[in-house]
């Protein structure tokens, strides 16, 4: 008898450099895109959850990666669903046009990994598995969609931590 495996849900973090402030009239249509596209990443299927600042719809307000970066920290069912939200909803039109509101990123600004049912990452460790990519490139503890592990051959890396800060913004 093989002992099962613990059900995983995707995290997965996002960082990106502003190019001028969010009150900027260049950061409008930006602006203008937020709720529209986190209404549908509440509503698509998959969704688990999204780091919201107290008292605010969104994380806009919060700068733990720096002043200049907006943060995006989300769980998801299964990398399928990320992917299906990602690439083929609204939320496309605001990444094909990134270039206008985001400075290109030298290094990775997205990472993945594998967490418990139930776990909500907190923004350290999500900025921690994001150090690790930048360090040690793609693992089943840190990946991309272009290099990425399943559940499976993350096992070994999966946290279960209770929800802390993260519940705590939401």
């Amino acid at each position: 008898m093989t002992a099962s495996l613990p059900a995983a849900h995707l995290a997965h973090l996002n960082v990106a450099t502003l190019r001028y402030p969010l009150g900027d009239p260049r950061m409008a249509p930006f602006v203008e895109r937020l709720n529209p596209v986190n209404a549908a990443a509440d509503a698509a299927p998959g969704f688990v959850w999204r780091l919201v600042e107290e008292g605010a719809a969104d994380a806009t307000g919060l700068r733990p990666a720096g002043e200049n970066v907006i943060v995006t920290l989300s769980v998801w069912e299964t990398q399928e669903a990320l992917w299906d939200f990602t690439y083929r909803s609204g939320h496309l039109e605001a990444m094909r046009r990134r270039r206008e509101w985001f400075a290109r990123h030298v290094e990775a600004h997205l990472v993945l990994w594998w967490v418990p049912v139930g776990h909500l990452p907190t923004v350290d460790e999500a900025l921690e598995r994001l150090a690790d990519l930048r360090a040690h490139g793609p693992s089943p503890r840190a990946f991309t969609f272009a290099s990425s592990f399943t559940a499976d051959e993350a096992a070994r890396h999966l946290q279960a931590a209770p929800p802390t800060r993260a519940a705590a913004l939401n």
